[in-house]
């Protein structure tokens, strides 16, 4: 029986059918005992309807809307690198993938625009919010609002300095720390303990830049003959990190390696040492972070001798704590992502299998 054949059927018996906008369906029959009787019909009219009409509905080829669909604001720093491309493609694809409607804010490398993004993605109301921080500090009134709306954030990649933890939810990140103590251990190794080191740091302020700075720096301090002769910050891009390059050569003194934040800035050294005259990778060592497909291209040619990996499809684990966050549950306040080291000598073995 449809729908209308069954309203038609109710109403025959002799009650009286009513539609309410929140309610749906209600009805009762006119009976000589009292109220309490009225109301048994009205509950009986109103759970037969509610049964029959969801066994139709069940039954209906008609596409159903999930109910549980989640709107997430999610402010990226912008395209800097291969490595912030990748992280972008994997959280979209991830909320494709599970119906998420994805507010997508693009800050090109500023934080007032992540701010403002943020202060949009609040008005609107949005289930939960993933925010990779393009620098550490400047969070607070921004997380105090949304904290107060109930509003979950996500934080992928990089972390937040602020005086209270609460204001953010969990942070899903690699070890950055970790990432500079395994690339100048590796030097250290190659070089016997002995270098004259230039450094391309990353976006000053930026949680990985110093990190990355901080955890090299260790490493190094065990070997004395191992220093930094010069620093300036490449901010992330190929462009930048070649311009800093040509300055360090111009500027003279002996250089025998690179350490760059990241892979880009040091394929941007690679290209200024080869226009230079010199073997990279050879005359000078290039060592970086990220292990992007480029730069395992880079050591098969033998030009950038190490990248430690910096595991940038964060799409699955932040949308894991999305639908957590969501549903009250706990999470921990910080998720480390684990990274590994590669040279030259397995840089053909697992190109391959490179997925950004």
């Amino acid at each position: 029986m449809d729908r209308t054949g069954l309203l038609h059927l109710i109403r025959s018996e002799g009650y009286n059918l009513h539609w309410h906008p929140r309610v749906g369906w209600t009805g009762f029959k006119e009976t000589k005992g009292n109220f309490m009787t009225r109301i048994v019909c009205l509950t009986a009219t109103f759970a037969l309807i509610v049964i029959s009409l969801g066994s139709c509905t069940k039954n209906s080829s008609e596409p159903k809307k999930n109910a549980q669909q989640l709107t997430v604001g999610f402010s990226q720093i912008g395209a800097e690198s291969g490595w912030r491309t990748a992280e972008t493609k994997s959280i979209r694809s991830e909320a494709e993938k599970r119906g998420v409607d994805l507010k997508f804010s693009d800050a090109q490398q500023k934080q007032e625009n992540q701010i403002k993004a943020l202060g949009a993605f609040i008005a609107q109301n949005v289930d939960a919010i993933i925010l990779a921080p393009v620098v550490e500090t400047g969070w607070e009134p921004v997380l105090k609002k949304a904290h107060q709306r109930g509003i979950p954030v996500i934080l992928v990649d990089r972390g937040v300095k602020v005086t209270n933890d609460d204001l953010y939810t969990t942070l899903i990140a690699s070890d950055f720390v970790a990432e500079g103590r395994m690339a100048g251990d590796w030097l250290a190794a190659k070089t016997g303990g002995k270098a004259n080191i230039v450094e391309l740091q990353g976006t000053p302020g930026a949680a990985p830049a110093i990190d990355r700075k901080k955890g090299f720096e260790q490493a190094i301090a065990k070997h004395p003959e191992m220093k930094i002769t010069k620093s300036q910050t490449g901010e992330f891009t190929r462009a930048k990190g070649k311009e800093v390059m040509e300055a360090f050569l111009k500027s003279g003194g002996e250089i025998d390696a690179v350490y760059a934040h990241n892979d880009d800035m040091a394929l941007g050294a690679i290209q200024a040492i080869e226009e230079a005259g010199k073997k990279p990778g050879v005359d000078i060592f290039v060592v970086s972070i990220d292990g992007v497909k480029p730069a395992f291209e880079s050591m098969v040619e033998g030009k950038l001798n190490c990248t430690v990996e910096c595991n940038p499809l964060l799409g699955p684990a932040a949308f894991d704590a999305v639908e957590r966050a969501v549903a009250g549950q706990k999470l921990p306040k910080n998720t480390v992502v684990q990274d590994k080291l590669f040279d030259q000598s397995t840089a053909k073995d697992v190109i391959d299998s490179r997925q950004y």
